[in-house]
């Protein structure tokens, strides 16, 4: 009998040590399973670290991101997919420092315009049911800030790019980096952050603004170059703000030309975003700034605001994102309807 209990205790040890040494294996393997995943995403984005003590550091960023993007797609429960891209071994908070750059704390709730009661298309009755400017050849490619807070520069040459195209019929490229070296006056401080508005009126006071190949994007703040600046490819007469928290007024503006707006842009979520109909986890604590280009609706009615951001075509649908539009709440998802502007002509 005792020597059957012995027998009995030492399988039980046995047992437990195997299935501990299996539990031990399975981690191991995972393990180096998201090792070489990492390796193979360095390769494919080119990344390089400065040594081992930063590329352990790196591992875990992106192995903590890459386990929570799995998880968000496997649940499925959202009408969006996130996609390990280029982001992947930046924390939340370091990709936010770099990757946006608009300045909401510094302005508060003060508008400054150029129009502060105009509202050209306050009368507009009639819009299209959906809308998408790069049809009409009114948006250029994508583009991408780099590690510069410059999103605010994008925003306002992509929505001046949309009204010269409209009013010339000539689709121009048009420089970043001027107003990163040149407008910095004022609020706006180059990769440090900006506005719109404030870019739309130092262009209107430097009498135009001069094209993407005379001027190049380096995405670092520079000195400004006044001889390439001088030369003016489009101009604008000022810019006017649509109505605040008012998706109806924004939507009468997209129909007309694409519209500066600011975001909230830094989640977890728009930091991987990568397909389908953003309803994302944000706030409005304005940090980013886009261009809405159109708009549109689902086939389950469901409505979104076409956006065109400045992280590259690695991000999103090809540097594009569906947004919902409509929401119950007045700013518009992520703010997106708190301070929205465009250029006149």
């Amino acid at each position: 009998m005792a020597l059957t209990l012995q027998c009995c205790f030492c399988l039980a040890i046995c047992l437990g040590l195997g299935f501990w040494a299996s539990q031990v294996e399975a981690r191991t393997l995972d393990e180096m399973a998201m090792v070489n995943r990492h390796e193979q995403w360095m390769g494919e984005y080119e990344r390089v670290y400065r040594d081992v003590k930063e590329k352990e550091k790196r591992f875990l960023v992106f192995k903590n991101n890459v386990e929570r993007i799995e998880s968000f797609n496997k649940d499925g429960n959202k009408p969006y997919k996130l996609s390990i891209n280029r982001f992947a071994d930046l924390e939340n908070e370091e990709f936010k420092a770099v990757r946006t750059g608009y300045m909401m704390k510094s302005t508060g709730n003060k508008r400054s315009s150029s129009s502060n009661t105009v509202f050209k298309y306050h009368n507009v009755t009639a819009v299209p049911t959906s809308l998408d400017w790069r049809r009409q050849g009114a948006v250029t490619p994508i583009k991408d800030q780099g590690q510069c807070g410059c999103c605010w520069a994008f925003s306002a040459v992509a929505a001046m790019e949309g009204i010269n195209k409209l009013k010339t019929g000539k689709l121009v490229s048009l420089s970043e980096q001027e107003l990163v070296d040149c407008d910095i006056n004022g609020i706006d401080s180059g990769c440090e952050g900006g506005l719109m508005d404030n870019a739309f009126q130092f262009i209107q006071q430097n009498q135009g603004l001069t094209t993407e190949s005379n001027y190049p994007y380096e995405g670092i703040d520079g000195t400004c170059h006044k001889k390439k600046a001088a030369f003016h490819a489009a101009k604008i007469t000022g810019y006017e703000d649509v109505p605040a928290n008012n998706e109806k007024a924004l939507l009468k503006a997209v129909a007309n030309q694409p519209v500066s707006v600011a975001i909230e842009g830094s989640g977890f979520s728009f930091q991987f975003y990568s397909s389908g109909l953003f309803t994302g986890e944000c706030s409005t604590n304005l940090d980013h700034a886009v261009t809405v280009i159109g708009y549109g609706m689902n086939k389950d009615g469901t409505k979104y605001w076409l956006v065109k951001n400045s992280w590259g075509t690695g991000w999103g649908e090809n540097g594009y994102m569906n947004i919902q539009r409509d929401v119950a709440e007045k700013e518009g998802l992520c703010g997106l309807a708190m301070k929205a502007s465009y250029p006149t002509r």
